[in-house]
């Protein structure tokens, strides 16, 4: 069952700069540079590829989602423009690629020995970008109709099961990170089936899956339900593991096999538990490991990255399980995620992105070809459709806070909307007024985070009789009239946080014995708020890092959460006693979200001071 969200507030910020940046700008007809790729003379001389292709199936998903939801006609019309020339180049096979006929998925490539990122043959991204333009074109079709478009991902989808099952090719053999770039096939190819039905897309799903768990450097499934932590899964690449798990997590959805559940499940957690920054994105870049690769477990250090094709495939997974599981602690990472990694990788223009996001570090706007613009684009259309959903159909769920109004048909109460008013993600109450068309009886599921102890909920200003677990959902169950009002309280109040770098080396002596020695030990403190994560900017105007001493007094006398001003973000203030005390900001906003502003999300603390 639909529901239909449009926000206001910062998401709705985000949301609008969207569709009038990147989605207006950077693809408007078959002559721009991301769609020029796939022209045939163009086609016909391209050894390389790599993974430009990409873009056109990422624009079409977010453009057909944005142009649907504002009834854009101008958009909606640049997306049927583009997704018709797609179908008209597309060969009699089924392929709509960007490469020359002799290296082409379906083309045997020579050995060659495999590389540091499991890359093996020449490199290719081919099956990457099929999968994305079968994502984009189901979009199109889900949202405008013609049966064209779904033609053309079914040719695709029939290309790629006579290669895998006929041809002799293993889906590992046509991507790098040991086959990970490729096996992200399966998510469209589940999306195939939902839409058509069709037994043989399954089958595609299904044989994608073996050949990714027969593979023994990457044995997806095999090693998501032995528990292997996600930094030793294949390379340990977040956003393709990620994608590939989303694929996995709908296949449990048309299945329902419990195995493919639980390996979805331990990945997440995996993930969740030691992977994340405070913003709650997937990160990597400490020591050896690739900018884009999990971090081994434990390891930390606040210049590491976040890649936003990252945060886009991590919403994605918590989608998917939220909708599998009806779990808050799903809705609860993709509101941290959009509110702060992914706000502070997008610029307010709504077409500059960064790459990459540090939570210590430089913001850098990314250059035109990047994958991340296209990813960050994808993420922020994903958040309306997850803001509030329907369980059942007599049931709302509320999984994303902030002004805004959501609206959906429920049985036997008709058209109900909601709308919330409140300063969210800032520390405000959430106001929810009731609209429906007559007297009805239904349930609302309110999120209640995690942090919130002390919640409170109230019905036409009476307590609203319900438990307010954090972490879960309170259930509001009862007869509805026109203009009633739940009010959400969620304290929220400055959260210390704490983490350590540490460097041990581990050895034995001549005699034998065991040496364990502890060369480094840094300890670092953040400050959350609500679902925000707070950060400085350069301190005192020039240094790009701090070494603090907390006092001994209770922390709320030197932590403190200062009144807002003039409509602005709320500031939260640490006065350490020794030194002019400290300005902490929203993350996402620090530095004024401009390209070469720095953030400080973690402060050093001095060795008296260590955990």
């Amino acid at each position: 069952m639909r529901v239909d969200t449009h926000f206001g507030g910062l998401l709705g910020d985000a949301l609008a700069a969207n569709l009038q940046g990147r989605l207006s700008h950077f693809i408007v007809d078959e002559h721009s540079p991301a769609i020029a790729l796939f022209a045939p003379e163009r086609r016909a001389l391209n050894d390389e590829g790599d993974w430009y292709g990409e873009h056109a199936g990422k624009w079409l998903v977010a453009a057909s989602r944005a142009a649907a939801r504002c009834g854009d006609e101008a958009l909606r019309a640049r997306v049927l423009r583009v997704a018709d020339y797609l179908v008209s180049i597309q060969e009699d096979d089924g392929y709509l690629g960007t490469y020359a006929p002799s290296r082409r998925f379906m083309v045997p490539q020579p050995p060659k020995p495999v590389s540091w990122n499991g890359e093996p043959s020449v490199r290719t991204w081919d099956i990457w970008t099929h999968a994305y333009l079968m994502l984009g074109l189901l979009e199109v079709h889900r949202h405008f109709g013609g049966s064209r478009y779904l033609d053309a991902v079914r040719h695709i989808g029939d290309l790629c099961l006579h290669t895998l099952s006929s041809g002799g090719i293993d889906i590992t053999d046509l991507g790098n990170h040991f086959g990970m770039s490729a096996t992200v096939l399966l998510d469209p190819a589940v999306d195939l089936h939902l839409a058509t039905g069709d037994p043989r897309y399954l089958e595609l799903a299904r044989l994608v899956l073996r050949q990714a768990d027969a593979h023994p450097p990457l044995a997806l499934l095999s090693q998501c339900l032995a528990g292997t932590d996600v930094a030793f899964i294949a390379t340990g690449k977040a956003y393709q593991l990620a994608w590939n798990l989303v694929g996995v997590a709908k296949l449990h959805r048309v299945t329902g096999e419990p195995a493919l559940l639980r390996a979805v499940e331990n990945v997440w957690r995996s993930i969740r538990d030691h992977h994340l920054t405070l913003g709650g994105g997937p990160w990597g870049g400490v020591a050896h490991r690739s900018r884009e690769v999990f971090n081994a477990p434990g390891a930390f250090i606040p210049e590491a990255y976040v890649e936003t094709c990252s945060t886009l495939a991590w919403i994605q997974l918590n989608r998917e399980l939220l909708q599998i599981t009806g779990e808050a602690h799903y809705a609860e990472e993709i509101e941290r995620s959009a509110y702060n990694d992914l706000l502070a990788a997008q610029a307010p223009d709504g077409e500059d992105w960064c790459y990459y996001v540090f939570p210590n570090g430089r913001r850098v706007h990314t250059t035109y070809w990047r994958c991340c613009k296209s990813s960050g684009a994808m993420a922020v259309e994903e958040l309306p459709d997850i803001a509030t959903i329907a369980r059942d159909p007599r049931t709302l769920d509320i999984n994303i806070y902030g002004p805004g109004q959501s609206s959906a048909l429920l049985e036997g109460a008709g058209r109900v909307r909601l709308t919330q008013s409140t300063a969210w993600p800032y520390p405000d109450d959430i106001r929810i007024t009731i609209s429906l068309e007559e007297p009805a009886h239904f349930a609302l599921r309110l999120r209640v985070p995690s942090w919130a102890e002390g919640a409170a909920l109230s019905v036409n200003g009476e307590d609203a009789g319900v438990p307010v677990p954090p972490g879960h959902y309170a259930v509001i169950d009862r007869d509805w009239h026109e203009g009633d009002v739940v009010v959400a309280h969620f304290p929220a109040q400055p959260i210390l946080h704490r983490a350590s770098h540490r460097n041990v080396q581990e050895s034995r002596a001549p005699d034998g014995s065991a040496v364990h020695q502890e060369v480094l030990h840094v300890d670092y403190v953040g400050v959350t708020c609500g679902p925000l994560v707070y950060a400085t900017d350069l301190i005192d105007g020039f240094k790009t890092s701090e070494t603090v001493k907390l006092p001994e007094e209770a922390q709320a006398l030197w932590l403190t959460l200062l009144p807002r001003e003039h409509g602005e973000a709320p500031v939260i203030r640490l006065d350490p006693g020794y030194r002019t005390s400290l300005r902490f900001t929203p993350y996402f906003s620090a530095g004024g979200r401009r390209d070469g502003a720095w953030r400080l999300t973690w402060l050093s603390l001095a060795p008296e001071r260590s955990l």
